[in-house]
């Protein structure tokens, strides 16, 4: 192999919004990972600090609005993006403050919303009053957005107890505003899982694939959200991009390192060995 002859090109700057996630397997490191690993370069304007590892958030840090504004600021002015996604915004003066900077610094740039609510172990990760926020703010803004059911139940006031009750509280989602809603059905029962990638100008997409029985599931919304911005920021379309980000994150499952005494942190780095 030469020098680099041989290397893939890094291809496609995302700029992730989010809170720290000290155990590493969600958050901002796990954005890193994602996006580092699927051929991207990641950058970060962190909210918030959270004290947690596979068994739970036990504390949370907040970071001052001016100096998120200011990492987004400077980030966009010297490096630039082709795609920006957004985590844990966990508070109004939060959200308003990214909204205005992505209003002001980023309008074209496309953007991918994982509506961040509840940790894995219960913690909320999401003030309560911030909710219509988020919905009028990022919500409305989103290329595309990834909540899983409780989130989507959450933003719509809606049940969803089965897959014509997805595809129904998916279309209500896109009344918000967004251009593509991924409804993501692990929190389903049954031994498929199916996730469905709604738009106003298609027809609606399934995904399915069989159900993995383990608890290494901690940063899978994070870092499927994190793949699917990898993937617009490298040209694909939205559809490809949310297949090739599902095709990761299973196999970074099922290669799950089992670490931790809870939900554990998925292998984000399989694709450097491709012989997993």
């Amino acid at each position: 192999m030469t020098e680099t002859g041989d290397l893939h090109p890094m291809q496609g700057r995302v700029l992730i919004c989010a809170g720290s996630d000290s155990g590493g397997g969600a958050g901002i490191q796990a954005d890193i990972k994602a996006v580092t690993c699927l051929g991207g370069f990641a950058m970060t304007a962190i909210t918030a600090l959270t004290a947690q590892n596979t068994e739970g958030v036990h504390d949370v840090y907040d970071v001052h609005e001016e100096f998120i504004a200011k990492q987004i600021e400077l980030v966009l002015k010297d490096l630039g993006a082709d795609c920006i996604k957004t985590g844990m915004l966990h508070s109004i003066p939060v959200i308003e403050t990214v909204h205005k900077a992505l209003e002001e610094q980023a309008p074209d740039i496309p953007l991918v919303v994982d509506p961040v609510m509840v940790a894995k172990g219960g913690h909320p990760l999401l003030e309560p009053q911030a909710l219509n926020a988020m919905k009028h703010r990022m919500v409305a803004r989103a290329t595309i957005l990834t909540p899983n059911i409780p989130e989507a139940e959450l933003l719509t006031a809606k049940k969803i107890a089965n897959r014509d009750d997805m595809l129904r509280v998916g279309e209500t989602l896109l009344k918000l505003g967004p251009k593509y809603v991924l409804m993501k059905g692990g929190h389903m029962d049954g031994d498929e899982l199916v996730d469905i990638l709604v738009s106003a100008d298609a027809k609606p997409v399934e995904f399915r694939s069989a159900r993995i029985d383990t608890v290494h599931t901690h940063g899978t919304g994070c870092t499927t959200a994190s793949a699917i911005a990898a993937g617009i920021a490298q040209g694909l379309s939205v559809e490809d991009a949310v297949s090739r980000a599902r095709d990761y994150v299973r196999m970074a499952i099922l290669t799950a390192p089992g670490y931790g005494h809870g939900h554990g942190p998925l292998n984000h780095a399989h694709t450097l060995r491709p012989e997993v």
